[in-house]
């Protein structure tokens, strides 16, 4: 074999390891974004009733902390998106951890409910933006019949977020307090920016021209199919989010007004629930690289309505317990 021809034949190889490298850490680095979010997230839902207990809320008042969270989080998901279509993937993922992380320590300071919201409002802001660029990210780095499985991976450090709260709220909290606790929040963030400074931009935004003067939320109705495919993921997204965010936020105080349970089995119980989700998203992940996408969406849809209708009739913990940890096996696709 020539020279000349052994080069050639190295070339595809060598940028291939460039870009699985490339990928690996665009992945990692989105898992670690989401672990963020996810501890954050549960860490509000569990220091709920401590929080309301100092600081005389209602229970309208705590409900409206999470509500204005997630408010926060979808706004600031359309406005660091659109963004992250402009100046970068990484460069506005810098950002969104920064302004995650600064608010999320001001919660430790907060003296009442008025200067909680905003705090809790302007993390959500954070949230929000690092969650969809995050995925974005990582999806961008792999190859179309590898994306599925990848975003899967992701969402397993959102898991891993919620599981290390579950583990740490009932140790920490007693010794440091909720305003603590937020304290510690701060600290997977740090982690995040430091992994996120080492990823460059993905191939397919370097080598894309440049953006003038339009719109990116444009394309979503850019034509009738376009825009029926993108008004049914939305309806299609924000129910599938509603009810995970139902099931994890609400039901441990659910769990502990209702049932009496110690924040202790509360977390336990979240805790094996993440389990199910793990699996879940595995699973389906892999699935819908396999199967398709439409094909594995139909069936978590079938399997997550079924669990809902059973979930909404029955009141004895166990059985709850037991019928959540299927239904977010499948909710998780």
């Amino acid at each position: 074999m020539s020279v000349e021809a052994a080069n050639v034949e190295r070339v595809p190889e060598s940028s291939a390891v460039v870009r699985d490298d490339y990928g690996r850490r665009a992945l990692i680095g989105a898992a670690i974004g989401y672990a963020m979010d996810g501890f954050d997230l549960l860490l509000l839902g569990l220091l709920l009733v401590p929080i309301a207990g100092e600081l005389h809320l209602t229970q309208v008042q705590s409900g409206s902390l999470i509500t204005w969270t997630l408010i926060g989080a979808v706004s600031g998901g359309a406005i660091f998106g659109t963004m992250s279509d402009y100046f970068g993937r990484v460069r506005v993922l810098t950002w969104t951890i920064l302004l995650f992380a600064v608010f999320t320590g001001l919660c430790a300071l907060a003296h009442g409910y008025g200067d909680l919201l905003v705090y809790r409002t302007i993390a959500g802001l954070g949230l929000g933006g690092e969650f969809g660029i995050g995925m974005a990210l990582a999806a961008e780095a792999w190859p179309d019949h590898k994306r599925a499985r990848v975003c899967s991976y992701v969402a397993m450090g959102w898991q891993a977020g919620v599981l290390l709260a579950t583990l740490a709220v009932p140790v920490l909290l007693p010794v440091i307090g909720w305003r603590g606790m937020f304290a510690v929040g701060i600290a997977p963030a740090i982690v995040a920016f430091a992994v996120r400074r080492t990823i460059g931009e993905p191939r397919i935004f370097r080598e894309r021209p440049a953006m003038r003067g339009a719109l990116p939320l444009k394309l979503l109705v850019s034509d009738r199919a376009t825009a029926k495919i993108s008004f049914a993921l939305f309806i299609l997204c924000s129910v599938q989010n509603f009810g995970y965010y139902g099931i994890m936020i609400w039901l441990p105080s659910y769990l502990s007004r209702q049932f009496g349970y110690s924040l202790t089995k509360s977390s336990a119980w979240t805790a094996f629930t993440v389990l199910g989700m793990g699996l879940g998203i595995l699973l389906f992940g892999q699935a819908a690289d396999r199967f398709g996408r439409r094909a594995v969406l139909l069936a978590y849809q079938a399997g997550a309505t079924l669990s809902v209708i059973v979930y909404s009739q029955l009141t004895d913990p166990l059985a709850l317990f037991s019928v959540a940890e299927s239904w977010v096996f499948s909710s998780t696709a």
